[in-house]
Parts: C-alpha cells; sequence; structure tokens
C-alpha cells in the first residue's frame, strides 16, 4: 500500500456555533459588570455631595426650626442635620422613650413634644438614658418656655432592626414621629423630630439626666470598592474569553 494515497485526517471543525456564543455571553457580562460599576461611581458622587452638605448644614448657624406652614416642603435630603433651634413649652407627662444602643450601653431616647411659640408640636431627643432613669422621682425637669438647638431629623421608619414598634404596649425601636404623636393623641405633629445639642461642658450621668449631642454623623461610603470589584469581574470575563480565544487558535494550528 502506497503511503502517499493513506486517507488523510480532516482538520478538526471550529465549533462555530459555541464559540460566537461564548464571546456573545462573555459581551453581555462585561456590560452588566461595567453598568454595575459606572452605577456604583455615580452613587459615590452622589454621596459625596450629600456628606458635603451635611457638613455644611450642621455647622450653618441655627435657624428657627420650621413650623406647619413649611413641614410639606420638608425633605430628607435637602433638610436632614439643618442646624435648628426651637422655642416653646416642652410636656414631660408625654414623653416617649424609644430603645436606643449608645457608648454609654443600651437605653433610651427620650422624646419629648414641645408646643412649638409659632403653632404646632415637635418632638425633641432630649438625649440618652440608661434605664435607672425611669424609675428615678427627682428628674429636675425645667419649667417654662424653653429654647432647644438641636439637628433637624426626618421621621425614622418603622421596622428598623428588624424589629416593629408596637404602640399597643408602648415599645418603640425608632423614632416615628407620625406613629408616636398619633399614641400620645399629639394635634399637628411635625414630620421630623429635633435632636437636642449638648449645651454644657460636661455630659450628665445617663442614669440621672438624658444625654443630648449624641447624634452620630457617620455616611457609609463603600461605593468606590463596590465599583472596583464590578470592573475587576468584567476584566475577569475578558481574560477568559482572551485565554479560550488562543487556546482554540493553537488548537487549530495543529490540526
Amino acid at each position: 500500500m502506497n503511503p502517499s494515497s493513506a486517507k488523510q485526517v480532516p482538520s478538526r471543525p471550529r465549533n462555530a456555533a459555541r464559540f460566537f456564543f461564548l464571546i456573545a455571553l462573555a459581551a453581555i457580562l462585561v456590560a452588566g459588570f461595567c453598568s454595575l460599576g459606572v452605577w456604583q461611581m455615580q452613587r459615590r458622587a452622589w454621596k459625596l455631595e450629600l456628606i458635603s452638605q451635611v457638613e455644611q448644614r450642621v455647622h450653618r448657624p441655627a435657624t428657627e426650626a420650621p413650623g406647619p406652614a413649611q413641614w410639606p416642603s420638608l425633605s430628607r435630603d435637602g433638610d436632614e442635620y439643618r442646624n435648628v433651634a426651637a422655642t416653646g413649652i416642652l410636656r414631660y407627662d408625654q414623653e416617649t422613650l424609644v430603645q436606643a444602643a449608645t457608648d454609654y450601653g443600651s437605653g433610651y431616647w427620650v422624646m419629648t413634644p414641645m408646643q412649638m411659640r409659632g403653632g404646632g408640636t415637635v418632638l425633641i431627643n432630649r438625649g440618652f438614658v440608661l434605664p435607672a432613669w425611669r424609675k428615678r422621682q427627682d428628674k429636675a425637669e425645667p419649667a417654662g418656655e424653653a429654647v432647644v438647638p438641636g439637628l433637624l431629623r426626618m421621621s425614622e421608619p418603622d421596622f428598623r432592626f428588624f424589629r416593629h414598634n408596637d404602640p399597643s404596649q408602648d415599645l418603640w425601636y425608632s423614632r416615628d414621629t407620625q406613629a408616636i404623636a398619633a399614641k400620645r393623641g399629639l394635634a399637628e405633629a411635625a414630620p421630623y423630630f429635633i435632636d437636642a445639642e449638648k449645651t454644657g461642658a460636661a455630659a450628665p450621668d445617663p442614669a440621672v439626666a438624658p444625654v443630648p449631642g449624641l447624634t452620630v454623623l457617620d455616611f457609609p461610603n463603600n461605593h468606590l470598592s463596590y465599583a472596583l470589584t464590578w470592573f475587576a469581574m468584567a476584566a475577569m470575563v475578558i481574560l477568559c474569553v482572551a485565554i479560550v480565544v488562543r487556546v482554540e487558535s493553537r488548537a487549530d494550528d495543529h490540526d
């Protein structure tokens, strides 16, 4: 038998359908990952702008707390953490204790309604107390009109930290101004509350009196790391496709 007449082995055909499917899938993944990365960068820009605005509001001179006529125009993005001062009568007999945890330990925010001089009622977060404060009889609560400076905070939604407020049992886990106002029978209640600022040189004992000025201005900003993660995943897909194409090309060269 003449070796030259032996049947030649045909070259391995390229599986075009599988190859183009791989390219299409990779393109979709890369586009999706890059879109998520760009979205995170946009979120980062928004967060940085928000932080800048909040820092400016906090350090501006205090303005009069918004009255009922201004309430409809208030928003979380535009007004939260404004430096304000409210003037009126504090209603200690209608206080609400909202469970809280601070560097002092577990305890409560003391939310006291204030009948504002210009009309309406606003909840004042007078500060943090330990459970022992509830049992005190000599709470030394000043009478008469008071001026309370602090930071404007928009109402907190229910179901914070996976726990619902229970107005029927007077158990509160979020500073939901409308729910608290309804429970206490407060007419014309503001859609915000005020975190009272620290006024004295030394903080009081939270077992004796509310400790004000504990507002935490901490805005997590992990968007850059999230964006880099999405872009890295897009790069990994591109690298994997490049490796597959190279392997396929070498296989064709050997056929």
